[in-house]
């Protein structure tokens, strides 16, 4: 009999009625033929009630255990569990509430942030395979041994996190997540009326677009999903009943490629950061250096490339700076060299066009990436790239970041020194960059338009270019516990061998940030430091968009013809993103929905 996996969030369940309709639902999906696993949230702000009890009574300069916290904050999802078992026992739908620890989830033993390590299964498939509902609390797992056992709990989106695992560990068809919207939307429907339902997504752009701020799944669940290849589905309580035996048609199905090999149930939540090294020795690196700092221009300059046929990889734009008067900035960007040819008239066309100070033209380049569903919130690992390539003498020229990879453009005979080196650290084979070949696109280019307002950019003017700069300064911000999202190192012109790198992180860690940069710049010597906290984040994101020349120049026109300064560019494989004035941010988001969704 085939299995499936539900979950209901916290407003699904919200009150007695709610958990009605839910049960009704669960026992629809029984008649049709399935066993079926629940996982359930607390009711509806049970768990910030429980947090304010605790902040009430707790003085936090005196002793307190997170391990009573836990105990306390597990309470809430218990009440939840028997609820649903109770309403289904009463409609005729044999059903068992089970606790985290009952159902067998075992975390690692961090109080209030624990990751599932394994889910045994025997008492779940016991209560299937005798024809009950197994109705499990989410949020909550146990660690320690058989005879002293404790309660976990797994931290933010604990809930999802808890369903995906359940249903990777019980080989589930499909686990149906449901939710107060109609699945994953375009973009936020707050920021814009229009935001129009996503039907299909694959696991890449759901954890990109996750990690932009999109609250329909949690990061951490999608990164389970996507290392054990299970189908997600996003959709609504409220959504009308299937036929029976069918799954539901609506919300938003999110797909993941199989894994090789099987370790189902095993590791769920601690795989290897790094799945995969590759090197790219077919690129070409190419800088308009002095552009002039103002909106449309990002937009003139891709376009141009764009109408010439050429495809354009990573793109970054340094931070402005004051020359001769006018505010410029730098572009620099990669294209496969077979296009190198075309790039020459259009490109010095460019720089004549704009007064743009001089062309930069470099084909001894390669680009080294490490990719990994794991890296997410793993602030340590871009700093370990960094170091290793430094170990072996490689300077960076450009590095471009995401949730899932990191890229760096290096010279291109040490690629090969460099990718084996990355390779032995993280204990990948390397492999050639090879873009999925070209499917013929019924599909939109870009998938979700996302915004995150509180971000904070930083970073350090006239630092050394030197092999293992960038590894010092990444290394000390992952020592902190610092994410760091975008990342923007400038283009090193002749006779000058400093540099500047900036970055972004979020708002609320920019004040420990400035302090490591401050004492870093003293090391340095005559190094400046810049802290702006006034800047947002806009990006697109689209699996198929490497596919489609012009896409990044499409996304700068709409700004440009929105009036939208353009403060930093950084790109990778699926995802373009703009750091632009924090008060620009809704008007950016609605300017690009329109170019691209409608």
């Amino acid at each position: 009999m085939p299995r499936i996996v539900q979950k209901y969030g916290g407003t699904s369940v919200g009150s007695l009625e709610r958990v009605r309709r839910v049960a009704e639902r669960i026992a629809h999906t029984v008649k049709g033929g399935y066993q079926v696993a629940v996982v359930v949230s607390a009711m509806g702000h049970e768990t910030d009630r429980l947090l304010g009890l605790f902040e009430e009574l707790v003085d936090p300069s005196q002793p307190w255990q997170p391990r009573e916290l836990d105990m306390l904050l597990a309470t809430g999802e218990q009440v939840s569990i028997a609820l649903v078992a109770l309403a289904l026992q009463q409609l005729g739908c044999p059903a068992v509430a089970l606790t985290g620890p009952q159902a067998g989830i075992h975390t690692t033993p961090v109080h209030t942030a624990a990751r599932i390590q394994q889910i045994h299964t025997d008492r779940i498939h016991h209560h299937l395979e005798q024809g009950e509902v197994v109705v499990i609390a989410g949020f909550q797992g146990m660690t320690g041994s058989a005879t002293d056992w404790g309660i976990t709990t797994l931290g933010r989106g604990g809930s999802d996190t808890t369903a995906v695992a359940v249903a990777v560990a019980l080989q589930a068809e499909c686990c149906e997540i449901y939710t107060d919207v109609p699945g994953v939307l375009s973009t936020d429907p707050r920021l814009v009326p229009e935001a129009q339902l996503i039907p299909e997504l694959t696991s890449d752009e759901m954890l990109e677009l996750a990690s932009l701020g999109a609250q329909v799944m949690h990061p951490r669940a999608m990164e389970i999903a996507r290392n054990f290849g299970m189908p997600v589905k996003v959709l609504s309580s409220w959504s009308p009943l299937p036929p029976l035996g069918q799954l539901n048609p609506s919300g938003t199905l999110i797909t993941s490629p199989k894994p090789e090999g099987s370790r189902m149930g095993q590791g769920l939540e601690l795989v290897q950061p790094v799945n995969r090294v590759e090197v790219d020795r077919h690129q070409v690196k190419v800088a308009i250096l002095q552009v002039p700092d103002r909106p449309g221009i990002a937009a003139a300059v891709f376009s141009a490339i764009a109408a010439a046929g050429i495809n354009v990889d990573l793109v970054l734009q340094s931070l402005s700076a004051t020359e001769q008067g006018q505010q410029v900035a730098d572009l620099a960007f990669t294209i496969p060299e077979t296009d190198l040819a075309a790039l020459y008239p259009v490109a010095e066309g460019i720089v004549t066009e704009l007064g743009a100070g001089d062309l930069l033209v470099d084909p001894q380049v390669a680009k080294l990436s490490i990719a990994g569903v794991g890296m997410q919130g793993r602030p340590e690992v871009a700093a370990e790239m960094f170091r290793v390539l430094a170990q072996q003498g490689i300077n960076l020229q450009m590095i471009s970041t995401s949730e899932m990879r990191v890229s760096c453009v290096v010279e291109r005979q040490l690629a090969s020194d460099g990718a084996l080196a990355l390779g032995e650290f993280f204990q990948v084979i390397p492999h050639r960059y090879r873009p999925a070949s070209a499917i013929p696109l019924p599909n939109l280019p870009v998938r979700g338009v996302a915004l995150d307002p509180k971000q904070a950019r930083l970073g350090l003017r006239n630092i050394p270019d030197r092999p293992g700069i960038a590894a010092h300064m990444f290394g000390r911000l992952a020592e902190a516990g610092i994410s760091v999202d975008t990342i923007i190192q400038s283009q090193r012109r002749a006779g000058i061998p400093t540099t500047t790198i900036a970055f972004t992180v979020h708002r609320d860690h920019s004040q420990r940030a400035g302090e490591i940069l401050t004492a870093l710049a003293q090391e340095f010597g005559d190094v400046e430091v810049f802290c702006d906290r006034h800047v947002a984040k806009v990006s697109i994101v689209g699996a198929d968009m490497e596919h489609y020349p012009g896409v990044a120049a499409r996304m700068f026109r709409a700004l440009g013809e929105a009036g939208i300064n353009i403060e930093m560019i950084a790109t990778s494989e699926i995802k373009v993103s703009c750091i632009i004035h924090e008060q620009d941010g809704q008007r950016a988001v609605e300017a690009i929905h329109r170019a691209f969704i409608g």
